[in-house]
Order: structure tokens, then C-alpha cells, then sequence
């Protein structure tokens, strides 16, 4: 039985020819005060629920204990904004645990549930070591800018090894 639509050969389908796409990072996103801020997907642990040690937060660095694995807790909210962490957390919120370069575990904590975001290589641009050193986003390694529909975001790559 003779099929018309498979007489041509294969090799004569017209094709369309398409540009490589952009490469692209994925970065966990989650706000700290009015700041956008950002992990790289390869450095996140995994997101738990926290319910801080009591008496364990007089500094913004503390301990606990997530599947009776210690963790560094350091919130960013009091390191950067250098107010009370009360401010910012419920009595019960999310930790977003993070591997540093050592293979430990530090725990950001954060209030809504992080989102994750694919962000074109393009748009990531690195921090110079000069605004670092004199800024408060020592702890940022890079930036990206991303157009939305009436504004940008603006989001601030955390660099773990440098949260504590």
C-alpha cells in the first residue's frame, strides 16, 4: 500500500533552522526585607521547616539542628538590616539550607517558600571585588537584572561561602 503523504524523502523536508538558545542558570529566589536575593540551584541543600533554638539567636549566626544534622543558622535580614530578627520571622518559618564550598551546611532563614527562576547568562553580571569589600553585599558575588512587564527585578546571587 502506497502512503502519498512518505513519496518525498526524507532528506527534502524543508526544516527550520533555529539559533542555540542562550545558556541559563537556575537560581533559588527569596526576599529578605526589600531585597531580591539568590542562590545557585547547585548549592542549595534543600528548604525545612525552622522553629529557632530559644536563646540561640543573639547574633544574626545560630545553631539548629535539621535531621539531627548541625546547621549554621545565619539570618540575613539582621546582618544586613541590623534590626532585630523578630522583625522579620514568625515564630515558625523555612530555612533554605545551603553546602558551602567546605561541604557544610548554613541555613538562611526566610519566610515565604523560595522560587525557583531560570535566568539567561546574559542577564548575570559579577560583582567587582571593590563593591564588595565596601558595600554590605559582601556577601553577593553577582547580579542579574531581569525585565519584567513594567519594571526589573533585581536579584543578588548570595555567595555561601561567604555567609559566615
Amino acid at each position: 500500500m502506497h502512503n502519498p503523504g512518505l513519496s518525498r524523502p526524507l532528506n527534502n523536508i524543508p526544516t527550520t533552522h533555529s539559533l542555540p538558545s542562550e545558556p541559563t542558570h537556575e537560581l533559588v529566589v527569596f526576599p529578605i526585607g526589600k531585597l531580591n536575593l539568590a542562590l545557585w540551584i547547585d548549592s542549595v541543600y534543600k528548604v525545612a521547616n525552622y522553629d529557632p533554638i530559644d536563646g540561640g539567636e543573639l547574633g544574626y549566626i545560630s545553631v539548629t539542628y535539621v535531621d539531627d544534622q548541625e546547621i549554621t543558622v545565619v539570618n540575613l535580614y539582621q546582618k544586613l538590616f541590623k534590626s532585630s530578627p523578630t522583625d522579620e520571622l514568625p515564630a515558625s518559618s523555612r530555612l533554605l539550607i545551603a553546602q558551602n564550598s567546605k561541604g557544610e551546611l548554613v541555613g538562611i532563614p526566610i519566610v515565604d517558600t523560595p522560587k525557583l527562576i531560570e535566568v539567561p547568562q546574559s542577564q548575570i553580571r559579577s560583582l567587582p571585588e571593590a563593591y564588595r569589600r565596601a558595600d554590605t553585599f559582601e556577601i553577593a558575588s553577582h547580579v542579574a537584572v531581569i525585565p519584567q512587564a513594567d519594571t526589573k527585578l533585581t536579584l543578588f546571587v548570595v555567595d555561601v561561602d561567604q555567609l559566615c
